[in-house]
């Protein structure tokens, strides 16, 4: 039977970082799969829970939480509606919490579990730095990932962005104007070389799967060659005809696995079990 239990822990700022645990065998040995979603995505979305569950069948405890800068609030984890909270957020941020999330799972599971990371779009980028930095990563899978945290704004707005103290994205299933904040930008300028990924990327020295679709309009699929030439022990899949979400969508009512999700599951799986 499979079992998903909730846990929360403080995060960056104090905020709170809301996860949970999704398994079917109870040993403590489990090895652990840690997910981490995107910009503007978080740990519900469309068929997270679907993907939790497949791994979970697997042998696999796979553990997703949301950044606590996610925008996501705990009374509505269905989308990203603290806009405030959106705006404040920084990539070292996210690398504070994903720490924070790494010490969970050592203490709940102890330091000999193995830890296996996926990370999507932006959180492929923080997977990335993650495992460059930190010896408790055993393998590491980026979905989708960023080759640099700046290709998600355009170069000519940073002058303006400096000037008002913030710029909008659109949410492109709502079409709401999501703010952010120049802390973000003024982060990324001051830590330039911690937070460069295809740096990080050199130094993986860890088995290494990256996966990408090749009719990615979000981060295309150059972002991928890219990390794959910085790191010639790394492995890249292409995933033919599939998008930035692998055909997934929210909200997603399905009960299956979109195909081509279905696909990057099995292709980790084996993966993994090298």
């Amino acid at each position: 039977m499979i079992t998903k239990q909730d846990f929360s822990l403080i995060g960056s700022d104090g905020k709170l970082i809301i996860g949970d645990v999704t398994f079917e065998d109870k040993n403590p040995n489990t090895p652990v799969v840690l997910f981490i979603h995107g910009f503007k995505g978080f740990k519900d979305w469309g068929a997270h829970n679907l993907v939790a569950r497949y791994f979970a069948a697997n042998g696999y405890r796979y553990i997703k939480f949301n950044l606590s800068h996610s925008g996501v609030p705990t009374e509505n984890p269905s989308d990203v509606t603290d806009l405030e909270t959106f705006a404040n957020n920084t990539v070292s941020k996210e690398l504070f919490d994903i720490n924070a999330v790494l010490d969970y799972i050592e203490k709940a599971y102890g330091r000999s579990t193995e830890v296996n990371i996926i990370g999507h779009s932006r959180g492929g980028g923080l997977a990335i730095i993650a495992a460059a930095n930190d010896l408790r990563v055993n393998k590491l899978i980026s979905w989708s990932a960023v080759a640099a945290f700046n290709s998600l704004w355009k170069k000519e707005e940073e002058a303006e962005w400096k000037k008002t103290g913030k710029i909008f994205v659109v949410n492109a299933r709502t079409k709401e104007q999501m703010p952010l904040n120049v802390s973000l930008l003024e982060d990324l300028e001051e830590h330039a070389e911690t937070l460069n990924i295809i740096e990080a990327a050199k130094r993986i020295n860890i088995p290494w799967l990256i996966v990408h679709g090749d009719d990615d309009v979000n981060v295309p699929f150059e972002n991928a060659q890219k990390l794959a030439d910085s790191n010639p022990n790394s492995r890249l899949i292409k995933i033919e005809g599939a998008n930035h979400v692998y055909g997934a969508s929210h909200p997603y009512e399905n009960e299956t696995l979109p195909p081509l999700l279905f696909k990057v599951c099995e292709k980790c799986l084996t993966f993994l079990a090298e």
